[in-house]
């Protein structure tokens, strides 16, 4: 039976490190051999769409690298993806990265899904890393989180701070895990005020059309959701999420992040005022902890869940205004006091 764990200790919180370049890892079309090398270089990540720079998920993975390898001092590669590619192209990147001696190797989000169970047979003395997605193989941990948890509790801020009774959601792509984050936030909602209305839209239906890249589809979502009379709006869109932030900060509205602590992002800095909180994903926590456990020689392999009660998840309170809310900090704190006790059971779909 494949093995499931839940870590028992804190996902280390790296999102907010600050971003440093590292070195990119090249792709190659030979096949590979039986395994890594002797001598591991380090960590090395595939991004997913939208790439490096995308202020959010991303963005969170590079941290994790970052913290490795300032940690332990060795080599790194971060490898952006190409427009239009395949999952052959995927199982080029990631072959490739074994081969040159990376351990781990991380895919960067469900997409590397395919590729991943492809290439992880062929290398069995590489760990493989897959985020937000569970890949059968003795040598690959999948990085799963609990997002609704997270959602949940930006649900209850939304609701704490609406003054319209309307909020927003706005997801990249109608696909199961956009739709954990819209579970979560809508239940969120209804629990804290059952009289506050939510408008949940998708900017599109496939990765491929740009769901998860495209500011200005997520822009003219929120503009939409703005005129219906949300004043809060949480969007969970990777890079299209910035269109959600900055359309909010023009009308004066609120906006919540989500993955990283958006409101401490440089490039989002001229928004800050209107991200109200971030639902937080550990992302760059998952990448730390799996690198630590190949450093440390004891490789983790199975699915790992991130969750609030190992920090995985959260909800972000860096902006100051979030305490001039009346209620919002205690219905949050309460709120992730029930999760963790198993008294609240949030929905994933």
């Amino acid at each position: 039976m494949r093995r499931i764990s839940k870590l028992t200790r804190v996902a280390v919180g790296v999102a907010s490190l600050a971003l440093a370049a590292t070195a990119c890892g090249g792709t190659s079309s030979e096949n590979g051999d039986s395994g890594g090398s002797k001598d591991d270089l380090g960590v090395a990540i595939a991004y997913d769409i939208g790439g490096k720079g995308d202020q959010s998920f991303n963005d969170a993975a590079f941290a994790g690298l970052a913290k490795a390898k300032d940690e332990f001092g060795f080599k790194t590669a971060d490898v952006e993806p190409t427009e239009g590619e395949t999952d052959a192209d995927k199982e080029q990147r990631l072959a490739s990265l074994a081969r040159q001696g990376y351990n781990p190797v991380i895919g960067v989000g469900f997409a590397y899904g395919p590729a991943m169970e492809a290439v992880a047979a062929k290398y069995p003395d590489t760990t493989f890393g897959i985020v937000d997605s569970v890949v059968e193989g003795e040598n690959v941990a999948s990085l799963v989180f609990a997002e609704e948890q997270a959602s949940y509790l930006a649900g209850v801020a939304a609701a704490k701070a609406t003054k319209s009774n309307t909020v927003g959601f706005v997801g990249g792509v109608d696909i199961p895990l956009i739709h954990k984050f819209q579970a979560g936030y809508e239940q969120g909602v209804k629990d804290t005020d059952p009289k506050v209305k939510v408008i949940s839209q998708y900017l599109t239906q496939t990765a491929e059309e740009g769901g998860f890249s495209s500011p200005d589809k997520g822009k003219a979502a929120a503009e939409g959701q703005i005129e219906k009379g949300a004043d809060v709006i949480y969007q969970a869109a990777g890079l299209s999420g910035q269109g959600v932030i900055e359309a909010a900060a023009k009308a004066k509205v609120w906006a919540i992040g989500v993955d990283s602590d958006q409101y401490n992002q440089e490039a989002l800095a001229g928004y800050k005022d209107y991200i109200l909180t971030s639902a937080l994903k550990d992302v760059g926590g998952a990448v730390y902890t799996l690198t630590k456990s190949v450093q440390d020689g004891k490789p983790l392999t199975g699915t790992q869940v991130f969750d609030l009660k190992v920090n995985g998840v959260g909800l972000s309170d860096s902006n100051p205004k979030m305490a001039e809310i009346p209620g919002l900090k205690e219905a949050v704190d309460e709120a992730k006091k029930g999760i963790i006790d198993g008294t609240i059971k949030v929905n994933t779909e």
